[in-house]
């Protein structure tokens, strides 16, 4: 029983370690975990609208695979060789490009990579209006490390957007 538990408070520290180390490095541990009732979903942003008092998604979903799971999928859709591994350990897969339309709330939470000179790095909060002007092309107050064609997570309960984070994609 004392080596169960002293396992589970390893466990625990070496995530809780893992998290702030996340933190301290100007990233976010992405996805963000989803509530009950909630889900995470990975894709590409093909536009965001203000309608009414809101905005609209046009959402494309696609799989970020890491691992043995990025190689084997890499491999299949001819992107690698046989024995060959993904650069960077991951790979996305974006089969239908077929969208999903979802309601974004102006207050949603967002953040892009931006590199702040010398700190580096790292998720930037921005509105929701600004990642509008982003995705339609304008210029903003912050400029992207790197494009949203690195991808985005966002959190969605029913047909809402909650959140959106911009995936860094080396």
């Amino acid at each position: 029983m004392k080596r169960m538990l002293a396992t589970v408070a390893v466990a625990g520290l070496v995530g809780a370690a893992a998290a702030l180390a996340a933190q301290q490095s100007g990233f976010l541990l992405l996805p963000r975990a989803a509530p009950a009732g909630q889900m995470t979903l990975y894709g590409h942003i093909k536009s965001l609208k203000r309608v009414g008092s809101g905005y609209r998604l046009r959402f494309d979903p696609a799989w970020f695979t890491s691992g043995i799971t990025a190689n084997a999928a890499a491999y299949e859709d001819g992107v690698i060789g046989k024995g060959e591994v993904m650069p960077n350990d991951n790979y996305t897969r974006d089969e239908s490009h077929k969208t999903l339309l979802y309601k974004v709330s102006p207050t949603a939470q967002v953040t892009v990579l931006v590199n702040q000179g010398t700190k580096g790095i790292n998720a930037t909060p921005i509105s929701v209006a600004e990642l509008a002007l982003i995705v339609a092309g304008k210029k903003t107050a912050h400029t992207l490390f790197e494009s949203l064609d690195s991808g985005v997570w966002i959190r969605v309960r029913i047909d809402t957007v909650n959140s959106l984070d911009q995936q860094y994609h080396p």
